[in-house]
């Protein structure tokens, strides 16, 4: 009877025991359900903070230097001077709006919600997903790494509308671009519920977001605003190609930081993406001058630099989605594009696109991204999966960029009237004839 007691309280203490335990299996079951909380890797960190500060490089001095170079010296601070305002707008207006627009909670195909309006519940502990599970990076990073190509952007535009668009003109058009088409255009591209970030749109830094939307816009605002005085009787040629050559170098450095770091991680996909911004590059460079002199004429230093824009731009979209001699042959391709619409299509359509943002970026941009669903292809040597089909890829491409130049296109003759009916859009003939730097700013690049 005291063996039968022992054992009925042995099986008590025993059943007790497994029932404390059981809600700390459930715990550990719950646990291992639950999907592990996202790593913020110290090293993708530091890699997205730098190229962060690379892209605003591109900008100033890049961007500032390479195109004010390309003007005549009586609009050298002029042409600074914009491309560091607009560049300070966009930075204030993303922080207002346009990240939420772009790439916060919720919202539709066209543009994302309004529920991180001035940054709303962004901390220093929110973070923002990479293209690996469970790696992020700090949201406030990630904001400012997508700040740099929101500013970048909306200053490429201005190449085309240099030497005679108002100051006051080209800080309201920026203002309302930014708003009705870059933002839009970004979260369509870029975003998860973004209209061709859903069908699966290939666009790794840039090609459609960037360079087909500025360089489209370029050319619609070029249009509107008018050709320059004199244009195309009176010589008008850069006053300094040793700035325009710094900018240009500045500006291939800085693009590390804007096709590389849109891998998001320090990552075998950024060392992809940073060979290719080698090798497209000097391919395209080289392209540019060899057409330059099968047309008769002596290579150039501004075909260097114009070639160099080009394979950068025509890269973009491929940085990480192409191998490396994909990459080197759709370089030379945008560059002898380019080279025939600047030399060829802009003469013979007699529009004046100062600076030719439209025959570099427009051009280039869309050579970029209908051939990144080209070099995709594994069997090209790009990342591609075995079951990777071109046809259907282009469809999706062709898609993005007629999208992309519908709505730039629409959305910046919207912008430059809004900016007319303000402020008048264009300065005086006098004041264009004496310069800008003069008239809009009451200061000179330069003292004889």
């Amino acid at each position: 009877m005291k063996l039968v007691q022992k054992s009925a309280v042995a099986a008590s203490a025993m059943a007790l025991s497994m029932l404390a335990a059981m809600p700390a299996w459930a715990q550990d079951a719950a646990a291992a359900a639950a999907p592990a909380a996202p790593t913020v890797d110290k090293g993708d960190t530091a890699w997205m903070m730098t190229s962060t500060v690379l892209v605003l490089m591109m900008i100033l001095p890049g961007l500032a230097l390479f195109y004010g170079g390309l003007t005549r010296a009586k609009n050298m601070l002029s042409t600074m001077t914009q491309i560091g305002a607009v560049a300070a707008i966009a930075i204030l207006v993303w922080v207002c709006w346009g990240y939420t627009m772009a790439f916060g909670d919720g919202g539709n195909a066209f543009i994302s919600g309004f529920g991180k309006l001035f940054l709303a519940s962004v901390t220093s502990e929110s973070t923002s997903a990479t293209f690996t599970d469970s790696v992020a990076i700090p949201e406030y990073v990630f904001i400012c790494f997508q700040m740099t190509f929101a500013a970048i952007t909306v200053a490429l535009v201005l190449g085309s509308v240099v030497e005679r668009m108002k100051f006051a003109a080209t800080c309201v058009f920026a203002l309302i671009w930014l708003t009705i088409v870059y933002f839009p255009i970004a979260h369509m591209v870029w975003a998860a519920g973004g209209l061709f970030f859903e069908m699966g749109a290939l666009d790794f830094a840039g090609g459609t977001v960037v360079h087909i939307n500025a360089g489209v816009s370029a050319l619609v605002a070029a249009v509107i605003l008018g050709k320059r005085v004199g244009y195309p009787n009176e010589p008008m040629l850069p006053h300094s190609m040793t700035l325009t050559s710094v900018g240009t170098g500045l500006l291939w450095v800085g693009w590390f930081g804007f096709n590389a770091g849109s891998a998001l991680e320090a990552n075998g996909s950024a060392g992809l993406a940073m060979i290719n911004t080698f090798v497209a590059t000097a391919s395209a460079a080289l392209a540019w001058m060899l057409v330059e002199r099968l047309a008769g004429h002596r290579p150039s230093a501004l075909g260097f630099c114009s070639g160099v824009i080009a394979g950068l731009v025509a890269v973009t979209p491929a940085a990480g989605n192409s191998g490396p001699f994909g990459a080197i042959v759709l370089g030379a391709v945008a560059s002898v594009v380019c080279y025939l619409a600047v030399a060829k299509l802009k003469p013979k359509l007699g529009y004046d696109d100062s600076l030719d943002a439209f025959g570099i970026h427009g051009i280039g941009g869309m050579i970029g991204a209908l051939g990144t669903g080209i070099v995709y292809s594994p069997a090209l040597g790009g990342p591609g999966g075995a079951d990777y089909a071109i046809g259907g890829q282009m469809v999706t491409q062709f898609l993005t960029v007629a999208t992309t130049i519908a709505w730039a296109a629409i959305g910046t003759a919207i912008a430059i009237y809004v900016a007319k009916a303000v402020t008048g859009l264009r300065v005086a003939p006098d004041a264009e004839r004496e310069g800008l730097d003069v008239n809009e700013h009451g200061e000179r690049a330069y003292n004889y």
